[in-house]
């Protein structure tokens, strides 16, 4: 039954379609790399004149890669990923390689995919259809066979005739057509296998790649850590430490009224209260700006909603976290809304903002969007928005900024929760 389905599963067909594009873009595609490098490489000398062809070539075959990859998702689901932009040479005023792009192996990778296109297809579709072709040719032999020259199919001379040999023919036929399926899927693995390894980097770059983006991502958390910690010794010396200092004195002076003035201590006992009450007020938000207890208690739903109520501009507030994340995640996700939203209250001009945050999957990801209908114009590399890139990328997480002139003002972020 599966090998029947294979006949006309779209996995089949998409294979073949894969062999056969690539016939067609690979003979475009040799003819023009061996042009652009013939032609580049002869010019150099004359004039400087191929190093512009030579430049166009290397992006054409970039622009090429970029391409294939997209063709082998569409067609077989085969995800090919890109050589790092990071470290690549690039070019001068757009078309003018730099020397070092001809040493960098991503870009004879990419040249060399190229020139093989064509053969590596045209090898495949010939022995896919050549499969097919064998096996409906053998299953079909019966009804034509008597009009073949001679008398019918023969071998050494001899015609085949009989009801063996053209039974023998169906059998073999239904083998190779249930085979075809096969044939054309393995081929077109091979090729996904054998591109996957020209047109992106090896395991190892992978590893790379992931290692140096790893040791930015600790160097960032290590600052906003540190950008945090300033914050609280500034807040702490500014606010609550100055108020207990004035509670302290006023305490004092009142004990020294007490003994000639009851009214008068009575009086400065009372500031004192109002002193006490402000520091605490102050503490209280210091503690809810490291890390609120709602948060931790009652999770994010609760939390951000707080912060809503809090903002003096109208939010609408919309929540869907079927399964809590864990708290760095969460945390993570209470201060890029809190940054996002004090932000709005100060320079957005907005009338009205919008919080959505929604869990997809287990583990899956957490989506947190804040949007407002204000006058927009917000840089990404201002302090407090490098602060969130900071912190989602403590996370591994993906921050968004899109901010027009005129607005709107959209920030987006992807955590990962797993």
């Amino acid at each position: 039954m599966f090998l029947l389905r294979d006949l006309v599963s779209a996995r089949t067909w998409l294979a073949m379609t894969q062999h056969l594009a690539g016939l067609f873009i690979g003979t475009v595609a040799i003819f023009v790399f061996t042009f652009g490098l013939g032609f580049g490489f002869s010019f150099v000398f004359l004039g400087l004149i191929g190093i512009p062809l030579l430049g166009v070539t290397l992006r054409l075959a970039s622009w090429f890669a970029r391409a294939e990859r997209a063709r082998f998702a569409f067609l077989l689901g085969v995800a090919i990923p890109a050589w790092p932009e990071l470290g690549r040479a690039g070019y001068r005023w757009g078309i003018i390689p730099r020397w070092r792009m001809f040493s960098e192996r991503a870009t004879w990778a990419e040249i060399g995919y190229g020139l093989l296109r064509l053969p590596i297809s045209a090898v495949a579709l010939t022995i896919s259809v050549g499969v097919w072709a064998a096996g409906l040719v053998a299953l079909t032999l019966p009804a034509y066979g008597f009009a073949l020259p001679g008398g019918g199919p023969n071998i050494d001379g001899s015609v085949l005739r009989g009801a063996v040999p053209l039974a023998v023919s169906v059998i073999l036929g239904v083998a190779l057509l249930l085979a075809a399926p096969q044939v054309t899927r393995g081929l077109a693995v091979a090729d996904g296998s054998l591109s996957r390894g020209l047109l992106g980097p090896r395991r190892t770059r992978d590893l790379e790649a992931r290692v140096s983006q790893l040791e930015t991502s600790r160097e960032r958390v290590v600052d906003a850590a540190e950008a945090e910690r300033r914050r609280i010794e500034r807040d702490l010396h500014d606010g609550a430490q100055q108020r207990l200092v004035a509670l302290a004195m006023e305490l004092g002076r009142a004990k020294v009224k007490f003994a000639d003035d009851i009214d008068a201590a009575r009086e400065l006992v009372d500031q004192a209260h109002v002193q006490a009450k402000e520091a605490l007020t102050e503490l209280r938000n210091l503690v809810r700006g490291v890390h609120p207890p709602v948060l931790t208690d009652r999770g994010l739903d609760a939390a951000l909603s707080g912060l809503a109520a809090l903002c003096p501009v109208p939010v609408d507030m919309h929540v869907d976290v079927p399964v809590r994340p864990k708290a760095a995640v969460e945390a993570v996700a209470y201060f890029m809304v809190a940054e996002a939203l004090t932000n709005v209250a100060k320079h957005s001009r907005a009338s009205h903002a919008k919080v959505v945050v929604e869990g997809h999957g287990y583990p899956g990801t957490l989506t947190v969007m804040v949007s407002d209908d204000g006058i927009g114009g917000a840089d990404p590399n201002s302090p407090g928005l490098a602060g969130l890139a900071d912190r989602v990328s403590g996370v591994d997480g993906r921050l968004s900024v899109e901010s027009p002139v005129g607005g709107p003002t959209i920030i987006a972020a992807v955590l990962p929760c797993g």
